[in-house]
Parts: structure tokens; C-alpha cells; sequence
């Protein structure tokens, strides 16, 4: 079963970013303590973190099985796009300019990746479920 409204978690985003990067093995030493190194995600968070698509969720943290808010999505999509962190103001009214995602929300909307819950909403702390992640994915690839 695919489940489509259940919650996608840290560790399946970015291993489907991963995968999108054509799973490429990286030579970085993870100071995470939660990451079993057989995990089928320890590739892909050693490769996120390597390439600056994720930081964890501290210094010696990742949280794979977490569950992704909206904001933290497009966030991790805009890394990996090479979308540089910083807010360019936001049309909608549940995003503070000053958020670390408002320019992930900007860049989303523009390129098309998503365009919020409605005109004025972005529901930045919802849980973005894998329904909505793999359609996200689906649009970033048609740019």
C-alpha cells in the first residue's frame, strides 16, 4: 500500500530526492546518532546532509522518522534545486517574511511546485502527507 495520506517522513523524502539524484554514494562521515548505518535511508541522509539538501534536525541528529511539515518540504525541495536560503516576501498571510522557508514558499509557488492551500494560506505546519510530496516531486521534475 502506498498510502497516500499518511505523513511523509524525514527519511522518505529525502530518499526519494536521492533516488531523483540517481542515488549517488558520497564519502561523508555522518556525526548523526540516529541513522543505523543499515537503515534503507542511511545512504540518502548521508548524501542530503553532504550536499547541504537537509542540516538534521541538530548536530548530532537527523529525526528520520519524523514527519514533514509543508514548510520543511518545499524547503528541502528548494535545496535541492540550488535555491539559496533567504526570504523574498510571500504572498500569503501564514508566512512571516523572516521565515527560514519563506523563499522555498516563493520559489515553490513561482516554479510551480505548489501553489499553498489557497490564495492567502500556505499552511506552513501542516503535515505535508506523501500524496502531497510525490506530487511535488512529479511537478519539480516537469521544470
Amino acid at each position: 500500500h502506498f498510502r497516500p495520506d499518511m505523513g511523509a517522513t524525514r527519511a522518505q523524502v529525502v530518499t526519494y530526492l536521492w533516488r531523483m539524484a540517481g542515488s549517488p554514494v558520497v564519502n561523508y562521515a555522518m556525526n548523526t546518532t540516529d541513522v543505523p548505518a543499515d537503515a534503507y535511508y542511511a545512504e540518502a541522509v548521508r548524501w542530503a546532509l553532504a550536499n547541504g539538501v537537509t542540516k538534521g534536525t541538530s548536530d548530532t541528529t537527523f529525526s528520520p522518522d519524523k514527519t514533514c511539515t509543508r514548510a520543511q518540504i518545499v524547503t528541502l525541495l528548494a535545496r535541492y534545486s540550488g535555491v539559496a536560503d533567504g526570504s523574498t516576501g510571500t504572498r500569503f498571510a501564514d508566512v512571516k517574511k523572516d521565515a527560514y522557508y519563506a523563499a522555498a514558499v516563493d520559489w515553490a509557488v513561482a516554479a510551480g511546485v505548489t501553489q499553498g492551500k489557497s490564495a492567502t494560506r500556505f499552511a506552513p505546519n501542516m503535515t505535508c502527507t506523501r500524496a502531497q510530496v510525490v506530487t511535488f516531486l512529479y511537478r519539480l521534475l516537469a521544470l
